[in-house]
């Protein structure tokens, strides 16, 4: 009865949805084919622009922002927890935000549910972290009861303004050369939308992936693609997977064999 009343109410609600032609899965996989070769091309501009990106010149920071964490007052250098590559978010928790104080903006908080493990972020020597004017205790209470993980700071300063996250929300990336460090992109309004996955907010960066088939400027960091990826427990405790483990990548047949045993 439930099930048929949701029924009717979608009907209502979408009287004249028009869906496409039904056909014979031959047919299916012919059309799915066909728009898979522009998915392909789609992926491949993708890679090209993420190539730009790591030429994008350079920008100095110079001035030495402020921030509250956890643990009392810190600069942006500390924000890379000693790694070289450090993106930053501005989420808006703070009064005068809908929500505040229960709840941060509703699109910062959807983006930051999409955020995946952190610890593979940490693998390429990259560091994801967000900034919001409201203070700690509020921040803390917040990240506890949404289940969020990622390092979280309070803006003390202009930091907001000067990064053009003052008014909205913004994704900076930065990058640590010892104790200089230096703005390399910016991705704010939809661009932000896709952020979340490890590929995404690796692409941001000046290093990109690090991985061989890269486009990436001479002596950038690069390793085998799949041989660094690891379960995210286990970083600290292995280099790589257990040898013991048939790498599909490496002899698929062998590792179907063995899963077929």
């Amino acid at each position: 009865m439930a099930q048929t009343k949701r029924d009717m109410k979608q009907r209502k609600e979408h009287p004249a949805m028009k869906t496409p032609p039904i056909v014979s899965a031959k047919e299916w996989e012919a059309a799915r084919q066909q728009l898979l070769v522009k998915e392909k091309a789609l992926t491949r501009s993708r890679d090209a622009l993420a190539a730009e990106r790591r030429r994008m010149p350079w920008l100095a920071v110079e001035t030495k922002y402020a921030f509250e964490g956890p643990k009392g007052k810190v600069g942006l250098l500390d924000l890379f927890e000693g790694r070289r590559q450090l993106i930053l978010y501005r989420a808006f928790f703070e009064p005068g935000v809908f929500g505040w104080p229960e709840h941060a903006c509703r699109g910062c908080s959807l983006g930051a549910d999409q955020v995946g493990h952190l610890a593979h972020l940490s693998a390429r020597d990259t560091t994801l972290a967000y900034a919001s004017r409201a203070p700690q205790a509020e921040i803390q209470r917040l990240k506890t009861r949404m289940d969020w993980k990622m390092p979280w700071y309070t803006i003390t300063d202009s930091f907001d303004n000067d990064f053009g996250v003052n008014e909205w929300h913004g994704t900076n990336v930065f990058f640590r050369d010892g104790e200089r460090v230096f703005r390399t992109y910016f991705i704010n309004n939809r661009g932000d939308e896709a952020m979340g996955s490890i590929w995404s907010y690796l692409d941001a960066t000046a290093l990109g992936r690090q991985e061989e088939w890269e486009d990436s400027p001479e002596g950038y960091p690069q390793t085998p693609p799949y041989k660094w990826w690891n379960w995210h427990d286990n970083y600290e405790a292995e280099a790589s997977p257990d040898p013991k483990w048939i790498d599909i990548t490496t002899d698929p047949q062998e590792a179907a064999r063995k899963r077929n045993a």
